[in-house]
């Protein structure tokens, strides 16, 4: 019995270590030569749900450009490797070869395709913006794509329940007993917990109705891997049962109580037929204009959504950046008042200074009024050949004076 598959990614505008990046998978899904050289003869994908390629490209691009983060409370552009883009890859087990030489196939596989929409409308909402098939590879499949611009931090990881689930476990802390590899080791298993789960819904929505097993085959002398892996597929076909017994109760009372109209039906079906038959040659016709219009009615939905939160986007980063602006406005009022009041305190300073020297200077005595010591010192007069003896009183004295 075939078993089911789906996959989920995100992706950001730098590139991975393997090259990847958002827009290298949009060049992948439109088939551009430089990101599809695994593919022998590249065809252009088909649209069954939403826009096409290059509108979600679009999208992407506008929604990035615009998108912020806050960072100690200012609004900055999101960083280059931040996640911006989910997908999801779902694959049947029938090969393209086979739809196409079955006509039996292709409605199952049509059937699996509405299924899958469906699922990934209830999972992602209006995030989802496009679903398109590839039908140039061996295997049946399809690839969706998840925007969120209703986010104006545009983290598409948001929408990965592994992710989710192992920051919850981390932003809650480690437990009083345990260390930091015992707290990374309990934030792997609500990862894996979570991915299970997130399987599990996949398989009854959409495996259980067209088929599919849970898991695939395994061999028999079991792991403990694998013996939990048949318990998890035990557990999902039991679940099957149970909805298939409710159905079929459900169909038991819906025939009990047709029954009792059968006869008026079966006498109404000859006067309806000759109109039946007359418009049976129109009714796919009339059928393809209904589902255009319902196709168009989904991709206006889409891009209505898009331009509200593009513009939702755009009026908060003008917002932020106004604020902004009166707030370094503010700043500059501040800092350039507080500039001009450390300028009036220097002037001031300057000038007390200047008095205060200016005061020394006059209480200092000036040197024209000064009054030096004198020391007078005589000079006798001597003479070489006569000496003539005078009383004291009425010799003639010289004086000199030394400072």
């Amino acid at each position: 019995m075939a078993f089911q598959f789906v996959h989920l990614e995100s992706w950001s505008r730098k590139a991975d270590d393997k090259g990847r990046s958002a827009a290298f998978i949009f060049d992948e899904a439109s088939r551009k030569p430089i990101a599809s050289v695994h593919v022998p003869k590249p065809e252009p994908p088909t649209v069954i749900y939403g826009v096409d390629v290059a509108e979600v490209r679009a999208m992407h691009d506008a929604a990035a450009a615009v998108a912020t983060t806050m960072v100690k409370g200012k609004p900055r552009k999101i960083r280059l490797d931040q996640k911006t883009l989910h997908t999801v890859v779902a694959s049947h087990p029938y090969t393209v070869a086979e739809v196409r030489a079955d006509k039996a196939k292709l409605v199952e596989v049509r059937e699996w395709e509405r299924l899958t929409v469906a699922w990934l409308k209830r999972q992602y909402g209006p995030a989802l913006k496009s679903v398109i098939r590839h039908t140039d590879e061996k295997q049946w499949h399809i690839h969706a794509y998840v925007l969120p611009t209703h986010d104006r931090e545009l983290k598409a990881q948001a929408y990965h329940p592994g992710v989710v689930a192992k920051r919850v476990v981390k932003a809650a802390g480690a437990r009083p007993d345990e260390d930091g590899k015992a707290l990374n080791k309990r934030a792997d298993v609500a990862y894996k917990a979570a991915m299970r789960d997130w399987q599990d819904s996949y398989h009854r929505a959409v495996a259980v109705p067209c088929g599919l097993t849970r898991l695939g085959p395994s061999r028999r002398r079991l792991t403990r891997e694998e013996w939990k892996a048949e318990q998890a597929q035990a557990k999902a076909l039991k679940t099957a049962l149970d909805r298939a017994a409710v159905v079929q109760a459900q169909g038991k009372a819906y025939i009990d109580r047709t029954k009792t109209a059968a006869a008026a039906i079966k006498l109404d079906a000859a006067r309806i037929k000759v109109s039946a038959d007359r418009l049976t040659g129109i009714g796919g016709a009339v059928r393809a204009v209904v589902d255009g219009i319902q196709e168009s009615r989904i991709r206006a939905e889409i891009r209505r959504d898009f331009i509200r939160d593009l513009d939702a986007a755009k009026a908060a980063v003008a917002k932020a950046k106004s604020e902004t602006d009166k707030e370094r406005a503010s700043r500059r009022e501040i800092e350039k008042k507080a500039a001009d009041a450390r300028f009036a305190a220097r002037q001031s300073a300057a000038r007390l200074a200047s008095a205060q020297q200016e005061i020394r200077r006059l209480n200092q005595p000036s040197p024209s009024c000064a009054q030096p010591r004198v020391l007078l010192m005589p000079l006798y007069r001597r003479k070489k050949a006569t000496f003539s003896p005078l009383r004291r009183r009425d010799r003639p004295v010289h004086f000199r004076s030394v400072m």
